[in-house]
């Protein structure tokens, strides 16, 4: 027994002091570790994505410090908290991608001046495209054409519905599907090739406001908004069309059709109070659409943050004020529409260019294509003189409109559109010599 007594003694002195030693420097090791800080959870806009902002080290060195500075407080931002989230530094700017002090940072470094490379991007400037045939200037582009709203039974969910009560409902969802129909053919004789974003009244999402209830109820928890079942269901219903269906969209456009421009069609108009005794206005006015001017409210957000830096880095602005600036020329000289002025001080809102016809804003469609994106706003469907057009629909020639002969204000509309893209993708683009 004793000498099996030592054998296990002598077995067993070697493990505890493998142990203790095992012990003694684990807890060494934690004396070495600073405590861990937990970040904030990321807020993000109502059925917003987390960012994916390693997706970005693909731009570095594409920008440098001066042209980073000029675009951020020029064309994307109104405000300045956005040196809350952003450290401007020489070589580098530091990105804070998520809430408090403790978020993990994106480092974008800048290009010297002289040696920015080609910013990373699927989709293509006129000078990037090959020579186009004669009379072709659009030959191989590939232009989708988003049809604003859903219209048809959804028209008066959406908020865009009127019947003057003349028995003609005007839904802009389904104007603006009857202008791309136009515009497809007109724009692939010019050589594009055009895609639809959708091709009937009904939406592109799955979701439908019942399955949104919840959703609106969490949105409500921070606000002041009632939570009674109708204004939750009215919250559903604005959360299924305005952003649940432009994401849905914006899914279509980003990973399936991938163009170099998106053409998004709407109609404006103004506030015309009960649908079925609308106020009809004796004015009517035009302006386009560009991505820019973030509030400091949207900014706090980090997925509109992220789309921010994405839209500033691949450059869509640039693209963007030039096409608009061809198109709002030819559309106002064609249209006779004066331009919309938005109120002095708005935070939500820049000029461009000083042109007045172009402007400024974040809104969800030009934010989530990843592309340039050219939102139309022309027409008051509650005006006197454009009402009277609409009633009218498509037609050949003209025809009497409070005295005045006018063309169909569906053909006026894709008509001056494909022109305006005509005339400066012509002046851009190299033609093949014959």
């Amino acid at each position: 027994m004793i000498p099996m007594l030592k054998r296990s003694t002598a077995l067993l002195i070697p493990l505890l002091l493998a142990a203790g030693l095992w012990l003694w420097w684990q807890n060494r090791s934690q004396e070495n570790v600073l405590p861990q800080r937990t970040a904030k959870p990321t807020t993000l806009s109502t059925l917003g994505r987390v960012p994916d902002w390693k997706s970005l080290e693909a731009q570095q060195g594409t920008i440098t410090r001066r042209e980073f500075e000029r675009l951020l407080t020029t064309v994307f931002v109104t405000g300045g908290s956005w040196r809350e989230f952003m450290d401007i530094g020489e070589n580098e700017v530091r990105i804070r991608t998520a809430d408090g002090e403790n978020a993990e940072v994106f480092v974008l470094r800048f290009a010297n001046e002289g040696s920015a490379k080609a910013p990373a991007r699927w989709w293509r400037v006129p000078e990037e495209l090959p020579p186009a045939a004669a009379g072709k200037p659009l030959d191989g582009l590939h232009i989708a054409i988003d049809p604003g709203h859903i219209g048809g039974k959804w028209a008066s969910i959406e908020e865009r519905s009127f019947d003057a009560g003349d028995g003609h409902a005007v839904r802009e969802g389904d104007l603006t599907l009857q202008v791309a129909k136009r515009l497809r053919p007109q724009l692939e004789s010019l050589g594009a090739r055009v895609s639809l974003v959708r091709e009937k009244a009904e939406p592109v999402t799955q979701w439908r406001p019942e399955g949104l209830i919840e959703t609106a109820r969490q949105a409500n928890e921070n606000s002041a908004a009632p939570d009674s079942p109708i204004a939750l269901r009215k919250l559903a219903e604005r959360l299924f069309y305005r952003t649940a269906e432009i994401h849905a969209r914006a899914d279509l456009v980003n990973q399936s059709i991938k163009p170099d421009l998106v053409l998004c069609l709407h109609f404006n108009a103004e506030a015309w109070g009960d649908p079925n005794q609308p106020r009809l206005v004796d004015r009517s006015h035009f302006h386009i659409l560009l991505n820019g001017a973030y509030s400091d409210e949207e900014l706090r957000l980090a997925d509109h943050r992220f789309a921010m830096i994405d839209k500033l880095l691949s450059r869509t602005h640039e693209e963007e004020t030039s096409i608009g600036m061809s198109v709002a020329n030819v559309f106002a000289r064609i249209s006779g529409l004066p331009p919309y002025t938005y109120p002095v001080g708005a935070s939500n809102v820049l000029p461009v260019n000083g042109h007045p016809y172009l402007w400024a804003r974040n809104l969800l469609a030009n934010r989530l294509y990843q592309c340039p994106v050219i939102f139309m706003e022309p027409y008051v469907m509650n005006s006197i003189t454009d009402h009277a057009r609409i009633k009218l629909g498509d037609y050949d020639g003209t025809r009497d409109v409070n005295g005045t002969p006018r063309v169909s204000i569906i053909r006026e509309y894709a008509d001056a559109l494909a022109e305006g893209l005509k005339q400066v993708y012509a002046a851009r683009r190299a033609t093949i010599e014959r």
